[in-house]
C-alpha cells in the first residue's frame, strides 16, 4: 500500500485527478471504476476542468460504477445514475454506451448482478478503481460481514450507512434499504485501486485500515491483500497514522 498524505480535500482531489489523467492517457481503452458520495465530487470537478482545458479526452474510456440503490429509477435525483450524470458524465465526451451502472430498478435483480459482472469481464476488468472509505469500513456498499469472496450482489444497507446518506434525501425514511454493489472479489480484481480518504471523521477508519487486522468485519481491510493500492488521504484523515505516512 502506498499512502500519499496531502494537505486538504482540494489537494486530494487534484492529486487523484492527476493520477487518473495519466492513466487515461497511457491506456488505449481505459476502464475506470467510479464511486459516488461526497468524497469523489472534487475529483470529478477536477476531471471536468481538465477536459475543458483540452488536457484529457474520455472518448475511449469505459466506466463501471460500484453501486446503485435498489428501487430508484435512473432519472430519480437520488439515484447514482443521476449523480454521475450531473457530477461528471454530461460535462465530458464519454460515450453513453461506455457508461455502466447497475440498474436498481431491474425486474430481476439477481440477473442484473450476473449481467453486470459479465459486462466488467467483457471490458477486460477495471484498470483503476476509485474507492471511498465508509465509517464502518465499507467499500462500495459491502457492509461489515460481507464475504471477501462476494461478487456483484444485492445488499441490505447498514443503519449507519443509511444515516450517513440521509443528508441527500428529504428524510432517512426515504433512503432505500437495499443496493446493488460490486462485490469485494469483483473490486479486488481491479488492476489498481485508489482509495480517497478525507476529513477527521474518517481518521479512525483509516487508522484501523492501516494498523488493524484483515477481517470481514472491516471490509476495507481486504485492500492490504491487493498488489497495487494507492491511498490519498488529507491531514485530518491521517491524524492517527502520522508515523506511517509520507507526503
Amino acid at each position: 500500500m502506498d499512502i500519499i498524505r496531502v494537505k486538504n480535500y482540494q489537494t486530494m482531489s487534484e492529486k487523484a485527478c492527476g493520477y487518473l489523467v495519466d492513466k487515461i492517457q497511457a491506456a488505449q481503452k481505459p476502464v475506470l471504476g467510479l464511486a459516488t458520495g461526497s468524497t469523489p465530487e472534487g475529483l470529478y470537478k477536477q476531471l471536468i476542468e481538465k477536459y475543458q482545458e483540452g488536457a484529457v479526452s474520455f472518448k475511449d474510456v469505459s466506466t463501471f460504477n460500484l453501486d446503485e440503490y435498489v428501487g430508484l429509477e435512473r432519472k430519480d435525483p437520488n439515484s447514482y445514475h443521476y449523480y454521475m450524470n450531473e457530477k461528471l458524465f454530461k460535462h465530458v465526451d464519454l460515450s453513453i454506451e461506455n457508461v455502466h451502472l447497475p440498474n436498481g430498478a431491474a425486474g430481476d435483480l439477481q440477473q442484473e448482478c450476473r449481467d453486470y459482472e459479465a459486462s466488467i469481464k467483457q471490458a477486460g476488468d477495471v484498470d483503476v478503481q476509485i474507492l471511498g472509505l465508509g465509517l464502518n469500513g465499507h467499500i462500495g456498499f459491502n457492509e461489515p460481514g460481507t464475504p471477501f469472496s462476494s461478487r456483484t450482489h444485492v445488499v441490505d444497507l447498514d443503519e449507519s450507512t443509511r444515516e450517513a446518506n440521509a443528508r441527500f434525501f428529504e428524510s432517512k425514511a426515504d433512503v432505500p434499504t437495499q443496493a446493488i454493489t460490486m462485490g469485494i472479489e469483483s473490486i479486488m480484481e481491479s488492476k489498481e485501486i485508489v482509495l480517497l480518504v478525507s476529513g477527521a471523521k474518517k481518521a479512525e477508519a483509516l487508522a484501523r485500515l492501516i494498523n488493524g487486522e484483515i477481517s470481514e468485519d472491516f471490509p476495507a481491510s481486504v485492500l492490504k491483500q491487493h498488489p497495487q493500492v494507492t491511498i490519498i488521504a488529507d491531514e485530518e484523515a491521517c491524524v492517527h497514522i502520522r508515523e506511517h505516512v509520507h507526503s
